[in-house]
């Protein structure tokens, strides 16, 4: 008896383990292993005997720290980061703000076609990012475009948005076009959590629409807009997809115009996965440092704001 007690004492103790056992495997096989294997790559090199030909005239040794140098003094690398840096100071805000903008709206009392307005706003996030940006890379064409067919027209001018400084323009809106509607969707979720009897009390004391807004909504989602700003940092670090599905639409993005591009050209397109390897374990890590950092000071901020 006790020994059938003790069996079914540790299968019920066991039970919690066994269905995380997937997920474990799963993440151990397609997320841990590579990263693992990334960062061990990073530390090697091939050195190369003579004139490489042979067998044994070419092998893998250990580099230590060399890679990780070489990175961050390659000048390709900082001009990327630099350049997405600019992408970001005007897709975050933007893209952000308008998503609050919309979100706030929807929740107003007095919109009309609620449901079918918020499936709109939100349907461009469904597309795939790559689709998207074919589909304005061709919208940005002066040969085929509808928009400089209407501007030539009617006379006006028509713009390069693939060349020079609106290329940042034009990238930034077709991620601000696709990432809109998923950031509204997280904050008006948020909005509907709020009580009713919040506004009714702000009513009864006489505040305006603009008012509750301000003061109550905006402050009361303070943690949606904070988790979208941080996820709307990770994709900007990662932006990828945009300017490599335009680069044979232009001269003007290179091979290198992102810090993942270059890493994708240096793995690929070089042969250097050892470089590759060590470019991505620097960006991951600023990456996850800078993340961390904005949650560290928005917790810090809301301790501050709670203790007030």
């Amino acid at each position: 008896m006790k020994s059938t007690a003790r069996r079914q004492s540790y299968g019920v103790k066991g039970a919690p383990y066994a269905f995380l056992l997937p997920a474990a495997l799963l993440f151990t096989l397609f997320f841990a292993l590579p990263i693992g294997y990334a960062v061990w790559l990073s530390f090697r090199k091939v050195k190369v005997s003579g004139l490489g030909l042979g067998s044994g005239a070419r092998k893998e040794v250990w580099a230590g720290l060399e890679n990780y140098s070489d990175a961050l003094t390659d000048s390709e690398l900082m001009q990327g980061a630099l350049r997405v840096l600019g992408y970001g100071c005007i897709v975050v805000p933007v893209m952000l703000g308008l998503a609050l903008l919309f979100a706030l709206m929807l929740d107003s009392e007095k919109v009309r076609l609620a449901p079918f307005t918020r499936l709109a706003i939100f349907l461009p996030y469904a597309i795939p990012g790559v689709v998207a940006a074919l589909l304005w890379g061709f919208l940005y064409l002066p040969d085929v475009s509808p928009f400089y067919f209407v501007l030539d027209k009617l006379g006006m001018p028509q713009p390069d948005l693939l060349d020079g400084g609106p290329l940042f323009l034009a990238l930034s809106n077709i991620a601000v076009w696709g990432g809109t509607g998923f950031n509204m969707i997280v904050i008006y979720t948020s909005l509907q959590a709020i009580p009713a009897e919040v506004y009714e009390a702000a009513r009864l004391d006489g505040a305006t629409p603009t008012q509750i807004a301000l003061r109550i909504k905006i402050p009361m989602v303070a943690p949606s807009l904070v988790l979208t700003f941080f996820f709307s940092i990770i994709a900007t670090l990662q932006v990828f997809n945009e300017p490599t599905t335009l680069k044979p639409l232009t001269n003007s993005v290179s091979t290198t115009w992102s810090p993942l591009m270059k890493v994708y050209r240096d793995a690929f397109g070089e042969g250097d996965i050892y470089s590759a390897a060590a470019q991505a374990v620097i960006i991951a890590f600023a990456t996850l440092l800078l993340s961390f950092g904005f949650l560290r000071a928005a917790n810090r901020r809301q301790k501050q704001e709670a203790a007030r």
